[in-house]
């Protein structure tokens, strides 16, 4: 299982776009808070600044040659203090789901970016609280977990050190 994490250039916006609306649809299912647009896509209005404000960086999750999903991780500078990334974002088609290639993408994703991380799960989104415990685990990570209010949604927000 060749996998890889790509910088998602400005060039390939169409295709995080693509993407975006299917991972949306797919939260979709915990959430009241995403509608689908009168075009009959589930639209991220904000894809815009992914290449307009620094910190917001995409990449997509490539397996062989394959596009198979993506990682929005925050940074700094648009993350001000308390923490040095967030994974903001982590989408992997279905067709590739169950397969260890989430995982594998945050391995990767550890390898490179060291320092004080957020992750925020939607509480009713038990797919992707499951994941994040299960990597906890097999990563040996020590977590805080908190539960809050994040745009309307109950989530756990955990965080963690990568050294």
């Amino acid at each position: 299982m060749n996998l890889h994490l790509k910088e998602v250039l400005e060039t390939e916006r169409t295709i995080l776009k693509n993407l975006f609306s299917l991972y949306l649809h797919d939260l979709s299912s915990f959430t009241s808070n995403i509608d689908i647009g009168e075009d009959g896509s589930f639209e991220y209005d904000g894809i815009d600044e992914f290449w307009e404000t620094e910190g917001l960086s995409p990449y997509f999750i490539i397996s062989e040659k394959d596009i198979i999903g993506f990682i929005l991780l925050v940074e700094r500078p648009f993350l001000k203090k308390d923490y040095d990334f967030g994974v903001n974002d982590l989408f992997v088609l279905n067709k590739y789901k169950g397969n260890g290639f989430g995982r594998q993408a945050i391995v990767e994703l550890f390898k490179v970016k060291k320092g004080k991380y957020f992750v925020i799960e939607l509480v009713e989104n038990s797919p992707a609280v499951s994941f994040w415990k299960k990597i906890y685990c097999e990563m040996n990570i020590q977590f805080e977990e908190r539960q809050d209010v994040v745009d309307d949604d109950h989530c756990f927000i955990q965080t963690f050190i990568i050294g």
